[in-house]
């Protein structure tokens, strides 16, 4: 991983939010690329997954007329210990995520 890319990356809020989003769902499935709330055109949106692809943050997997995104986990947490969890907290509570 490019230290510089990924950065670069996550400067961007919309990018991190992406990335905080998949980090902190427990069962660290794929999500389809539109289901994102991003207050963006679909040319931005597909710009944002094109950056977070190549800063090796997410893969992608196209399907029909979709696709759909997941994190590679093991490589980040490997070159990047913490750094997904300091995006979840920085996410802030999850709806109906309770407090035990």
């Amino acid at each position: 991983m490019d230290l510089g890319k990924v950065f670069a990356a996550l400067a961007d809020d919309s990018r991190r939010r992406v990335v905080a989003e998949l980090a902190a769902d427990p069962g660290g499935g794929e999500r389809a690329c539109g289901s994102f709330d991003l207050p963006v055109k679909k040319a931005t949106r597909t710009h944002h997954f094109r950056v977070l692809r190549e800063a090796g943050l997410i893969v992608q997997r196209d399907h029909g007329n979709g696709s759909a995104v997941s994190l590679p986990r093991a490589d980040i947490e490997e070159h990047l210990p913490g750094l997904l969890a300091l995006l979840v907290e920085e996410l802030g509570p999850r709806p109906g995520a309770g407090s035990a």
